[in-house]
């Protein structure tokens, strides 16, 4: 118990040091054109694009006024109906901050929902397999390791600091849209681990222990 509310004070306090409202330029990309459209989903084949896909974001001030509109315009982009997705992260719409939305498959009735500055402070050693896209990488998909259980440290729409745990395919959506935040692909997850050894738990299960297990 000490050492969840150590844990929560230092991420509080990190978060407040590091959170900031938008930029300028971020706030006219926001407000760009019709508002109540959905923002430009960006692609790794434009070189301008893929460097902010690669970049590392910067955590929000939950308080900026500005973050619901981008939430919203962030939703619509992920929910278009020509290529519509279970999660996006601020990057892809072109917004270095730490934002996402996923979709919770664990929950019932299986709502999107927003999380603002997500951290995983905890993740399991028992790995699950699974096929990944990206909205933001066109007609490419593949195998990827991601731990089967993490715990989630994230702030609310209110700026409530909150934390769960979370299994399964909901997890795994939650590592690829952090990663985003940290300017990691999940194509880059693809030839991390190409060499890695894995155990299977059960012939029957996609779910792996890596051999050598490295300091998380």
């Amino acid at each position: 118990m000490k050492k969840r509310i150590l844990l929560y004070v230092f991420l509080f306090l990190a978060i407040g040091v590091s959170a900031q409202n938008f930029t300028k330029s971020e706030k006219d990309l926001i407000q760009s054109g019709d508002t109540k459209a959905m923002l430009k989903v960006i692609q790794i084949t434009e070189e301008k694009e893929l460097k902010i896909l690669k970049s590392v974001s910067a955590d929000i001030d939950p308080k900026d006024k500005l973050l619901p509109l981008l939430a919203e315009r962030m939703y619509l982009a992920m929910r278009d109906p020509a290529n519509p997705g279970i999660g996006i992260a601020a990057p892809q719409v072109g917004i270095n901050r730490n934002v996402i939305w996923v979709q919770r498959f664990d929950k019932e009735g299986e709502p999107f929902e927003l999380y603002l500055n997500p951290k995983i402070v905890w993740s399991s050693a028992l790995l699950r397999k699974g096929m990944e896209g990206c909205l933001s990488i066109p007609d490419i998909s593949g195998n990827v390791l991601r731990n089967y259980t993490i715990k989630l440290a994230y702030q609310d729409k209110n700026g409530k600091q909150q934390e769960e745990i979370i299994e399964g395919f909901t997890a795994v959506i939650f590592q690829h849209e952090t990663d985003h935040l940290k300017g990691i692909l999940f194509t880059d997850r693809m030839k991390e681990q190409e060499k890695l050894e894995v155990s299977p738990v059960s012939n029957e299960i996609n779910l792996f222990i890596e051999k050598r297990l490295k300091r998380q």
